[in-house]
């Protein structure tokens, strides 16, 4: 498989999943749309499971991976998809990408990893200001906008609370099987989300949210995560990061052409204010001892 085909299909994947939630949420409401797609992702991550011989271990250390995963997954999908119905797709990927910050940030708290040197901090500093923004387009948007903007930075606290939790436990599980298992866990919850949310099946079925579901379940949640963990074993940490700093533009992009979101001079602003942010959170580090060794040479 291409490592470069792999990488750009990621990136592709992740700028559409939001506008992909928010089609599918509006057609079948959040707590079903997130409920189909993944019964269509469970049942696909086992056929995959099952056709590639890979091991689906339930011991005791496996049971735990498997719950911090399926309580992630539920978390973090199920205010994504309530949080998608106020606001644009293009914003939920621009908040989603603060996740390296926020990881950082509990990974020295829990991890007591000594990741919060002076240039990340700069970094943070600047993409939490971008942040700020962010929710200042609120009052463009309408009142429930500020509900769908908190929603989703909650989901992203859970998605990285989750891989520093993971990280924590050392598990050496196949990536699929993490996946497999932790849905098997988040199924049930799903389900009762959507009995207490609606318990009625909806008595529309846009073609839209189909496509969208069925995208979400099988590409979005199956091949985009396979394609990723394949992406991070090939490809340095550095580059795959830049896959956190192309996204939300080509998300903002696609929102707006494929679903005519307006994109405020003030979404422009934060956008930008967290890419820089990201860009030295990630990279300073590195940029000033290229430019410390070039100083020293010359």
């Amino acid at each position: 498989m291409s490592v470069v085909i792999s990488f750009l299909t990621v990136i592709l994947v992740w700028a559409t999943t939001p506008l992909a939630i928010k089609w599918s949420a509006q057609g079948f409401g959040f707590s079903f749309g997130v409920l189909l797609r993944m019964c269509i992702a469970l049942v696909l991550s086992f056929v995959l499971v099952k056709i590639f011989k890979i091991s689906m271990p339930w011991y005791q250390s496996a049971r735990r991976t498997y719950m911090v995963a399926g309580l992630a997954i539920y978390c973090m999908m199920t205010l994504s998809y309530w949080g998608s119905q106020y606001i644009p797709s293009g914003l939920i990927s621009v908040i989603f990408g603060l996740t390296p910050i926020v990881t950082g940030i509990l990974a020295a708290l829990w991890l007591k990893e000594n990741s919060l040197t002076m240039e990340k901090l700069v970094g943070l500093s600047l993409g939490f200001s971008g942040l700020y923004f962010i929710f200042g387009v609120a009052g463009e948007l309408g009142q429930s906008a500020g509900y769908g903007i908190v929603a989703i930075l909650l989901a992203v606290v859970f998605h990285s609370f989750s891989i520093v939790w993971l990280k924590s436990l050392k598990t050496s599980l196949p990536s699929l099987s993490i996946t497999a298992g932790g849905l098997t866990y988040a199924l049930p919850l799903y389900f009762l989300t959507w009995i207490v949310a609606d318990g009625s099946l909806p008595t529309e079925f846009p073609i839209t949210a189909i496509v969208s579901s069925i995208y979400l379940g099988v590409i979005g949640s199956v091949l985009g995560f396979v394609l990723f963990i394949y992406v991070v074993k090939h490809v340095e940490a550095s580059k795959v990061a830049l896959i956190t700093l192309v996204t939300p533009v080509f998300a903002l992009l696609i929102g707006s052409i494929l679903n005519d979101e307006e994109i405020s001079s003030t979404t422009y602003f934060g956008t930008a204010m967290i890419t820089i942010g990201l860009i030295f959170y990630l990279y300073a580090g590195q940029l000033f001892k290229i430019f410390f060794r070039q100083s020293v040479k010359d």
